[in-house]
């Protein structure tokens, strides 16, 4: 499932248990990403999902849940 994918990297960028990690988790106010951090992350997971990510799209990423919808899109899912 996408949601234990996106949260083994997820734990390898902040610290946080994967039981804290849910599709409403909100990246910088609930799982404390940085911008760098953030930038990084997106960077894997075009890598890891084989997709490319446009830069203003993935600004509006707010959730856990965002994000795998996008990429879901992304994928033609």
């Amino acid at each position: 499932m996408m949601l234990e994918q996106l949260k083994e990297i997820i734990m390898e960028y902040v610290e946080v248990e994967a039981d804290d990690i849910t599709l409403e988790s909100r990246f910088i106010e609930d799982l404390q990403f940085n911008s760098y951090d953030f930038m990084s992350f997106l960077g894997e997971l075009e890598e890891k999902f084989d997709v490319m990510v446009d830069e203003e799209e993935v600004m509006k990423l707010q959730t856990v849940g965002d994000a795998i919808a996008y990429l879901e899109k992304l994928q033609g899912k």
